[in-house]
């Protein structure tokens, strides 16, 4: 596995998450990033899976704790990467846990056509594809496919 986009990094933060709901059509989420925690809910893909409707807010830390004790079994753990590419960000994620061996790159675009350079690094397209959703992996852990 090329991990060569560690070398370009301009951040990295340990993310712990659980959801409270993993309903497809209404995922919410309690999120611990660092020294921060949030609480999101998201809604439904489109039919590409290239967007959707997404809602955070911040919350205390010991109030995100609390909350990761409600959530639905699996927890997630992993470490966040932010990797500048021109005038956007690819996020890369490195899971640990039930999900060890897993790594994914995100990369948010004004608009689905934009282009964006995609680095040597850059595996597999994954977009659209349910199972590597963070709300799936907490039920159907990498580890296990």
């Amino acid at each position: 596995m090329d991990i060569s986009y560690r070398e370009v990094a301009i951040s990295q933060k340990r993310i712990v998450q659980g959801f409270l709901n993993t309903d497809p059509n209404r995922t919410v989420r309690v999120r611990i990033k660092g020294d921060e925690g949030f609480l999101t809910v998201k809604g439904i893909s489109n039919a590409s899976g290239t967007t959707r409707f997404e809602w955070e807010t911040g919350i205390k830390v010991e109030e995100a704790e609390a909350l990761l004790q409600l959530c639905e079994p699996s927890v997630i753990d992993k470490i966040r990467y932010e990797i500048p590419n021109g005038k956007y960000l690819f996020e890369v994620d490195e899971f640990h846990g039930a999900n060890e061996g897993l790594t994914i790159a995100e990369i948010e675009l004004e608009n689905e056509k934009d282009f964006f350079e995609h680095p040597d690094w850059l595996g597999e397209e994954v977009t659209g594809d349910i199972r590597y959703y963070n709300s799936q992996l907490s039920k159907n852990p990498f580890t296990e496919w």
